[in-house]
């Protein structure tokens, strides 16, 4: 999904130092953005400046600020599997998304694993929207340490701020499942909408700027009882993390996860203007680190036998929580669920880690979506996609035994 920070809030060219950062950047990477984005609005890049811009965020000085997550000290291994057999051209189906890079991970193992777009495997992608389920997962980890009591909590008893506000009377339960019944305007393409307006509001003295503005908006409906889709809540979530924690995500995060399931690589998560993580929005990894974390996801998020989240986190997190008025589907703690158990975390134009419990199933989509960040016709080839690749696991399990 669109994620307002990275719209709106990625740092313009700024003289000398716009200049420095150029020429600090390696050749391959200074060819790849001859045509460098310079506005601040994704959604208005060309199709080759998003190509490349997508997989250097974290590489041009003067467009982002990011904090880093070192590498795993003892990296998992990703050991390859059969050839998974699909009916379907993948040749075709990666063309069509645009994709940078696809995985599929079953029982652990590397069934499928294609790159396109000139990237490969050893570069970082970032993630857009898929890094709210990041950020959830730190909620349940901050959980399980006792940094937050109870999911049933206000939320400003965590960010003091909000007190006074609508958010005043929203759990922390309910700002994870976007059911806060606060007003929020996701339109890029209003200029008077929330999206719009609050990477420009001027804070109040001593306040961060995302609480200042989030702490001005009105009540429209009771909390609990309607979902709106919010990045601004997810921000929230990430702010409240970063005050419960007193830790910055991507320090939480390399304790929590990245360190944990044995990452291969860094990840970077980009800064606010706050110098801030953005909790709605853009960790960069490379694709395989974010097989890891589906396949870590999978298999309980557990360390040496203790899961990092409480007992009863997953089943609550991947479950429809709230209804998005789509048959079969729902939402989550910052997850998009399926009936059938499966649930996925989705970013604009393409980015997404889908998660089938059942079958034991990642599959990693990293792209470049031509027909714009929700793509309809692309998003349904993928979800096409993914019934294909349950449908081929489900006839080899159906088999006889060798």
């Amino acid at each position: 999904m669109a994620l307002k920070k990275v719209v709106l809030g990625i740092l313009a060219i700024s003289g000398a130092a716009a200049v420095g950062g150029w020429f600090s950047l390696d050749k391959e990477t200074r060819g790849l953005l001859a045509t460098v984005p310079t506005n601040r609005d994704v959604l208005f890049w060309t199709e080759p400046q998003r190509d490349a811009a997508f997989r250097a965020l974290d590489r041009i000085p003067f467009l982002a600020k990011v904090n880093v997550v070192p590498v795993s000290g003892t990296p998992s291994p990703l050991p390859q599997g059969d050839p998974l057999k699909l009916k379907s051209d993948i040749d075709a189906y990666m063309a069509g998304q645009r994709s940078a890079a696809l995985l599929v991970l079953h029982d652990g193992k590397l069934r499928l694993e294609r790159y396109g777009l000139d990237f490969d495997g050893s570069g970082r992608w970032t993630s857009f929207s898929v890094a709210k389920s990041f950020t959830s997962t730190l909620v349940g980890a901050a959980l399980k340490d006792g940094f937050i009591k109870s999911l049933d909590d206000h939320v400003s008893i965590y960010i003091p701020d909000l007190k006074g506000s609508a958010y005043d009377d929203v759990t922390v339960r309910q700002l994870l499942t976007m059911t806060s019944g606060v007003k929020w305007n996701e339109d890029y393409a209003d200029p008077n909408s929330d999206v719009a307006k609050f990477n420009s509001h001027q804070p109040e003295q001593g306040m961060e700027a995302l609480v200042s503005y989030m702490r001005q908006l009105p009540r429209e409906a009771p909390p609990g009882t309607r979902w709106l889709y919010s990045t601004g809540e997810t921000n929230l979530v990430g702010t409240l993390v970063q005050q419960a924690t007193q830790k910055p995500l991507a320090t939480y995060l390399a304790e929590k996860v990245w360190g944990p399931a044995g990452m291969e690589q860094q990840a970077t998560w980009l800064l606010s203007k706050t110098g801030k993580e953005i909790g709605g929005c853009c960790v960069q990894a490379s694709p395989r680190d974010y097989a890891r974390l589906g396949q870590f996801i999978l298999n309980g998020s557990q360390i040496n036998g203790q899961s990092i989240v409480p007992d009863d986190w997953w089943s609550e997190a991947t479950t429809k929580h709230a209804d998005i008025g789509l048959a079969g589907r729902g939402y989550g703690y910052q997850w998009w669920t399926y009936d059938d158990g499966s649930y996925t975390a989705r970013g604009i134009f393409g980015q997404g880690i889908f998660i089938d419990p059942q079958r034991k199933l990642v599959i990693v989509s990293n792209a470049n979506w031509a027909g714009g960040a929700r793509d309809p016709v692309a998003s349904e080839a993928r979800e096409n996609f993914y019934r294909e690749v349950k449908n081929a696991i489900d006839q080899e399990a159906a088999l006889p035994a060798k």
